[in-house]
Formats: structure tokens, sequence, C-alpha cells
């Protein structure tokens, strides 16, 4: 019998990802999210610590991947973060909407936009034009492409993540593919 392949990141990470680490990192976590998502609000400190635990050893991407018929808020969210990005100030906007996905009107996006130290009227401005809706659909058509169908996703080196996403198997995991030849 033939084994299925295990789903594979159709789009390699490149400069137009939301990075943290080093790009000689020998574990690359690419996460598909949704900041109107509870699994991916829970799974943001696990992230965290994850790039706590493995320093330099590990580069994590963020790809925008709402799930507009499930969260109907999730689609302006990643376009204010992309928005908040134009700024340098994408991570800062990523934790706060993860930090308040269960209040995402529009006043609150400017807001959160305002705190984590981004132009709030260029916000607006850029969620108002669209400017930044194509980056936003460019992560979904590759998280579909990829095999995305819920958030979060993660893939470690272009491979889809199947295990638990709490801390411990999770860490276990990415120290198994630390330790496997390249």
């Amino acid at each position: 019998m033939n084994a299925t392949p295990e789903p594979r990141l159709a789009v390699p990470v490149g400069s137009d990802d939301h990075i943290m680490g080093p790009d000689g990192a020998g574990i690359t976590l690419v996460e598909y999210g949704d900041f109107e998502c509870s699994y991916c609000a829970q799974a943001a400190p696990v992230v965290g610590e994850l790039r706590r635990l493995f320093g330099d050893d590990l580069r994590f991407a963020f790809r925008n991947m709402p799930l507009s018929k499930l969260h109907p808020q999730a689609e302006h969210a990643a376009e204010a973060a992309e928005a908040a990005a134009l700024q340098g100030r994408f991570w800062e906007m990523h934790d706060l909407l993860f930090e308040h996905r269960t209040d995402l009107s529009d006043a609150a996006l400017l807001r959160y936009a305002a705190q984590a130290g981004a132009d709030a009227s260029a916000v607006a401005d850029a969620l108002g034009l669209g400017t930044v809706r194509t980056k936003v659909e460019r992560d979904v058509e590759g998280g579909i492409r990829s095999g995305v169908t819920g958030t979060p996703t993660f893939f470690v080196n272009g491979t889809r993540y199947e295990g638990s996403w709490s801390l411990e198997p999770f860490a276990e995991y990415l120290r198994d593919r630390l330790r496997l030849p390249a």
C-alpha cells in the first residue's frame, strides 16, 4: 500500500511573510491563523513560548487565513494587521488582535492600531481603500493550495504538523526535527 504523502506548504516562506527569527534557523514554523479564532488565540502564547525555548533555532512566519463564514470580522482584522504592517507594526497588532479577538469592530481595530504604535488614520485609509486586501487574499490562496481547512494550521519545515499544539508535545516534535539529518 502507498502511504498518503503528508500535506506540504505550497508557498515557501519569503520576503512577503511576517517573520520572527533568523533565516538560517533549523526549524521554520508557519502558522495559518484567523484573528477571530479562539483556537488561534490559545495557540499564540504556545508559539511565543516555543520561540523563547528554541531561540535562533526557530524561524516563525504568520499567514492570514480568515475563516469569514465562521468569523465575520476576521478578514477585516487581517487587513488591519496588514495595514499596521505597512508601518512596521505587524507583530504588535498581531498580539493585540489575539488579546482582544472578541471585539474586532472597526473602531476597536483603529484603537488597537494606535496602541500598536501605528498611525490609526493611515490604517483607516488603508482599510477604506482596500490597499492590503490583496496580501490577505494571497495568504488565503496559499493556504488553500497547502490544504488548510481550519485554523490554526501549522507547517514545520514545509510539512503540515498534525499533532497537538499544546506546548510539550509541540516542543518535543520540534526537538525531534532538530535532531533529524538535513
